[in-house]
Formats: structure tokens, C-alpha cells, sequence
């Protein structure tokens, strides 16, 4: 029997070895779900990158989905899908979110970098009943946020901040047992807020929005350690709602219409920044003891009454635009010679002194502001723009002013 040249034997031997290579990349590729990958080939239809963006570049169906960016699988199934590059300074996508999502039934991730998607949410976000993180943000998806959500029991993260979101927040979504961030911020959502309920929920950020209505003790849990509510029309009192959450370390209530008193409690809180400027606060200011949060802004509400020195201790202290009276604490003053106060805002009040010596030198890195109060600034000292050029409150509004608060 003539043997076969070598040459031959060799190439069948290729031969042979690209048929099992072959034979075992389909197999690889075939042990994806079929569901998960027809779900992925629609989702790529209705998805394209920017001008500069290659997120999709690795999407070639005739290799395996498992390997594609932004796709994780375990077993046969895809876990994760996290679509776009999530570099800084990424152009991100453009097209729609195609309804297959929903498909992806162990899906227990889903984000979107910012890009130019548009359209609405898709309701078959409801299917997903592993989700724990959904995160659609700085997009312009529009349309109200489906109040099927609210069937999503494990959900722990719902960020859907910078879109064109409108219509008011789903009752359902505040019922989710286990969320533990909610980032709305930055939408066209208006309406009450809906009571959340999940006793680990750590964040709410609800900031430039169309919100409205008063807001309970029971509106919020106790868990929560940032709140934000600036920029809507949130009004009625705060005092019941702010003294349970004592965990709060970030508290932002500004640029809304809120009412009543501000708790001394409030504080007391470990906060780093008490933004409160901008509503309808009134009364006096009265902590309960040394104030220890680095920046106040209490500016453009209705405060009355005189300045407590347990402020002298806040860095940045913004008490403008107010009705306080009364002489400037000289504990204030002492810091703010040493440097330990940075900025001391207190136009446009009415008070009536402030014992510093006119040739006194304000430290560098810091700025004090005293006009349009009811005294002569016994120094010049520059202040912000908004805060006129008119150095002292006409005497006929200090008279009434002081009239006033005698009765």
C-alpha cells in the first residue's frame, strides 16, 4: 500500500483540527440561552454608537455573545449588561431600548452610559425579577417612569438622573422593599412624593424636578443619610420630618417653599453641608449646642431674631437675606480675625452692630459682608454683587422693622 505524502497527511491533520475547533466554538456559542441571544441581536437593532464611540465593535454574532462588551454571563444565561463605554468623556450611544430587555430573565444589572438615547422606558423592565441595579441615567429618555417597577421586589438601586422623565413617581416604586438608592435628580417629574418604605434606604436625590407638596414623618425612613430635595416646590413645615432622620450627613432643602421653624436638633447632625437657603423659614435660629457643620447657608428665608454665637464654629456661614437683628455676636468676630470663619455673609439683615475696629485686617482667605443692615459698616469689605450698592438699610425700614418685633 502506497503511503501518502507527508504533505497530504499534514493537511488532512489541519484539516481535522479546524473542524474541532469549529466544532467546538458552536458548541461554546450554542450554550447561550437562545432567549438571551435573540434578546441581545434586538437590542444591538435598536441601539448605534455616536461618532467615536466602538462600544458595538465586538458585537459579532457569529462569535461568542458571552465576550461581547458589556455583556456578563454565568451558565447559560446573561447576568449583567452595562451598555456603552463607561470611560469618562465616552460619546455613548443613540436609538431606543428595545422592549426585548425584558427577556434577559437573570439579568440583575442593567446601566446605560449618558449618550443620546431617546423614547421611553420600556414597561418590560418589569420582567426583570433578579434586577438589583437599574441605572438609565444622563440620556433623553422621556415619558413617566412605568409604575410596573414597583413589581421589581429586589431592586436596591434605581438611578434614572438627566433624562426628560416626566409625570409624577410611581406609589409602586416607593413600596420596593430594598431599595437603597433612588437618583431622580434632574427630570421634569412633578406631583407629591410618594412614602418609600425600605428601611435601608441610605440616599434620595430628587433635586431640580417639578415636585410638590408637604412631606410627612412617614414620607422618609429613618435610614436615610443623604437627601436632596433642592429646585422643586416642595412647601409645608420640616421639623417632624428632619428630627427622625439623625443619620442624615448630606441635607439639601434649597431653592423650595418650605415653612416653619428650623429644628435646633437639625444642627447637631453629622453634616458636612446644611443647604437650607432659598424657602420660607422663619423664626429664630437655635442650636442646641456648638454648631460643627463646616458650611451654613441659611440665606433668602424669613429668620428672625438675634445671631446665635454657637455659630461662631461654622467655616462658611451664610445668613444674608434675613430678618435677623440685634449686635453680631463677638465670638463670630474673633474667629473670623483668626481665619477660622472663611465666609460671613450677613447683608441685608437688620442688625444693628458689630464690634470690630475699623482698621481691622480681615485675613485673606476670608470675606465678611455687612451691608444693607441697619448700622453703618464700621468697615469696607467686598461683597457680592447681588448685594447692592446701597451700604445701609433706609432708617424709616428699621424703625418699622423694630416696631414690629416689639409687638
Amino acid at each position: 500500500m502506497t503511503g501518502l505524502p507527508l504533505t497530504e497527511i499534514a493537511q488532512s491533520l489541519l484539516l481535522l483540527a479546524i473542524f474541532v475547533l469549529l466544532h467546538s466554538c458552536l458548541v461554546a456559542h450554542a450554550i447561550l440561552n437562545p432567549i438571551d441571544f435573540l434578546a441581545l441581536q434586538s437590542i444591538r437593532k435598536s441601539l448605534d454608537d455616536l461618532p467615536g464611540s466602538h462600544f458595538f465593535a465586538s458585537w459579532d454574532f457569529t462569535s461568542d455573545p458571552c465576550n461581547f462588551a458589556g455583556v456578563y454571563c454565568v451558565g447559560d444565561n446573561v447576568i449583567a449588561l452595562n451598555l456603552g463605554d463607561p470611560r469618562a468623556g465616552s460619546p455613548g450611544l443613540t436609538g431606543r431600548l428595545d422592549p426585548a430587555i425584558g427577556k434577559l430573565s437573570a439579568l440583575t444589572e442593567f446601566t446605560v452610559v449618558p449618550g443620546r438615547i431617546i423614547g421611553p422606558l420600556p414597561e418590560s423592565l418589569s420582567q426583570l425579577k433578579n434586577i438589583r441595579f437599574l441605572a438609565v441615567s444622563r440620556n433623553f429618555i422621556s415619558g413617566q417612569i412605568p409604575a410596573t417597577l414597583g413589581q421589581l421586589r429586589g431592586l436596591h438601586t434605581l438611578d434614572l438622573s438627566f433624562n426628560q422623565l416626566a409625570g409624577s413617581i410611581p406609589w409602586s416604586v416607593g413600596a420596593l422593599p430594598a431599595l437603597s438608592n433612588v437618583i431622580l435628580c434632574h427630570n421634569r417629574l412633578s406631583g407629591p412624593v410618594p412614602p418609600f418604605v425600605s428601611q435601608t434606604l441610605t440616599r434620595l436625590d430628587l433635586k431640580q424636578n417639578d415636585l410638590s407638596g408637604s412631606l410627612s414623618p412617614a414620607s422618609l425612613p429613618p435610614s436615610l443619610e443623604y437627601l436632596s430635595l433642592s429646585w422643586n416646590r416642595f412647601s409645608g413645615p420640616v421639623d417632624r420630618l428632619l428630627s427622625g432622620l439623625n443619620r442624615l450627613n448630606y441635607l439639601d432643602l434649597s431653592l423650595n417653599q418650605f415653612t416653619g421653624c428650623i429644628p435646633g436638633r437639625l444642627f447637631s447632625f453629622p453634616i458636612t453641608n446644611l443647604q437650607l437657603q432659598r424657602n420660607l423659614f422663619s423664626g429664630p435660629v437655635e442650636p442646641v449646642d456648638q454648631v460643627t457643620i463646616p458650611t451654613v447657608d441659611l440665606s433668602y428665608n424669613r429668620l428672625s431674631g438675634e445671631i446665635s454665637p454657637l455659630l461662631a464654629t461654622v467655616q462658611n456661614l451664610y445668613l444674608n437675606n434675613n430678618r435677623f437683628m440685634g449686635q453680631v455676636p463677638n465670638s463670630l468676630v474673633d474667629r473670623l480675625l483668626s481665619a477660622g470663619i472663611q465666609i460671613l455673609y450677613l447683608q441685608h439683615n437688620y442688625l444693628t452692630g458689630i464690634d470690630i475696629n475699623p482698621g481691622a485686617e480681615i485675613p485673606v482667605s476670608s470675606s465678611l459682608c455687612l451691608q444693607y443692615n441697619c448700622m453703618v459698616p464700621p468697615l469696607q469689605t467686598p461683597c457680592p454683587l447681588k448685594a447692592g450698592k446701597q451700604k445701609t438699610r433706609p432708617t424709616d425700614q428699621c424703625i418699622e422693622w423694630k416696631g414690629k418685633t416689639r409687638n
